[in-house]
Formats: C-alpha cells, structure tokens, sequence
C-alpha cells in the first residue's frame, strides 16, 4: 500500500526557503501554534510543507467587474 502523504517533513531552513523567510520565523510561528513542527531524536525539528501550505491565509482583492464607487 503506498504512503498516505503526499510531502516530506523539512528542515526549519529548507521550510524557511519555501516560505521565504528566515528561521526565526519558522521558530516563532512554531512557538505561536501557527504550524506543527514535529521532534526527531533530542536536536532534529522538521516540518511538513503541507501544514505550512494550510497556514497560508488568503488576502480578499477588490471585486473585479463590480460599480466603481
């Protein structure tokens, strides 16, 4: 049977580059419970692309084609 994830776990640097920010960054959305991060051994942190991807929040636009006020 295959895996059911689709992505790999990162590296908070490989996550950092995906995202484009730094690792501090990473760190502090891991710190704030906007993201998972998951403990391999005493030292190794990863985390999935995909919940990084769930984290994004879409920014609404203006209406395109509505009255022009």
């Amino acid at each position: 049977m295959p895996p059911t994830h689709t992505r790999a776990h990162v590296s908070l640097a490989d996550a950092a580059d995906y995202a484009g920010v730094c690792t501090k960054t990473i760190r502090r959305w891991v710190q704030r419970g906007v993201i998972p991060a998951y403990r391999i051994g005493p030292r190794l942190v990863r985390i999935n692309l995909d919940d990084l991807d769930a984290a994004l929040t879409r920014i609404p636009t203006a209406r395109v084609g509505g009255d022009a006020a």
